[in-house]
């Protein structure tokens, strides 16, 4: 189940909350992102309230090795430096960073993101509650004055959460104005709260994915599962079939792997699981810039041209 035949505008399969004198909008921005497949490939640029500063400075663990983030991570600017020499479908970050940097960097594909949270307040104290920053509205007048390439928005919704009603109102709310806009909207939907057991459980995850349909989602950003039993890539196949086929499913990379592991995993999602691209930071970012445009270029070419493991890892290597 591939998903990796080159599409053209007639593909498009647009929203009906699009409004007509919008579709060729959202046409385009859909053909950009996805660089004219079904697939995406988000350079995911939100961490830095996310996790605050653990994946930009210090030591992190990579397998068994502890190693040093690369200095060159401690900027920000590190981030917008990889997206403009890198093959990316999408850069996801929020507005007040494209507010500073955008400018140096006006040919970057931007999607903001609306809502995010420090991973300081654990769920043991209280469920996750991350309301939006910005409205929608807000982004179009940027988007206008700016004249920056936004194609999207991007909201966190913690499913299981006693606040998951409060952001699926504010996910729906923002989808439905995105496609007024002709904007696509990514939802990262993650299984969170105390009455959430287990956050990777494969039923749960699909279940989320199915949420962000309903809430409007272009595409949902799930966690890739790890089942009690049988090979993830299999488990993760529910997923892929909750979100149906008018909402596409990437997967977050996580935490810095080994890099023939995480691209071996990556091709799984997309040849075994069917899903349609992943949501890439640490397993690009936290590296010296060189190498991290060449590990940005490796996930790109087994999400945007169906390349092997092998073949990716020729082009990390250069």
């Amino acid at each position: 189940m591939t998903h990796h035949s080159h599409i053209s505008a007639k593909d498009v399969m647009v929203p009906a909350d699009v409004p007509k004198q919008m579709a060729d909008e959202y046409t385009k921005n859909y053909l950009k992102v996805t660089h004219n497949t079904s697939n995406l490939m988000l350079f995911a640029g939100d961490q830095k309230i996310e996790h605050l500063n653990d994946d930009f400075y210090g030591k992190i663990k990579v397998g068994d090795k502890e190693v040093n983030i690369p200095i060159d991570d401690a900027d920000p600017e590190h981030l917008f430096r990889i997206a403009s020499k890198a093959r990316i479908g999408v850069f996801a970050t929020q507005l007040g960073l494209i507010a500073k940097y955008g400018q140096s960097y006006k040919e970057l594909p931007y999607l903001i993101k609306l809502n995010s949270k420090s991973h300081l307040v654990k769920t043991a104290q209280k469920d996750p509650l991350s309301n939006a920053m910005w409205a929608v509205e807000q982004v179009v007048k940027f988007k206008k004055e700016s004249g920056l390439s936004i194609m999207g928005i991007g909201y966190t919704v913690y499913v299981g959460s006693e606040f998951e009603s409060e952001m699926m109102k504010e996910a729906a709310q923002a989808a439905f104005h995105a496609h007024q806009n002709g904007m696509l909207a990514v939802f990262w939907m993650y299984p969170r709260g105390k009455s959430v057991p287990d956050e990777k459980d494969p039923h749960i995850i699909a279940g989320a994915a199915g949420v962000g349909a309903c809430l409007g989602a272009d595409f949902v950003k799930v966690n890739y599962p790890k089942p009690k039993e049988g090979k993830a890539a299999e488990a993760f196949k529910e997923a892929v079939l909750a979100a149906g086929k008018m909402t596409k499913v990437i997967t977050a990379g996580g935490g810095s792997k080994g890099i023939r592991d995480f691209l071996q995993e990556t091709w799984e999602q997309i040849n075994i699981s069917g899903c349609c691209g992943n949501a890439t930071g640490r397993n690009i970012h936290q590296k010296q810039l060189d190498e991290a445009v060449r590990m940005a270029n490796a996930i790109s070419a087994i999400t945007l041209d169906n390349k092997s493991v092998d073949d990716a890892v020729k082009v990390y290597e250069g």
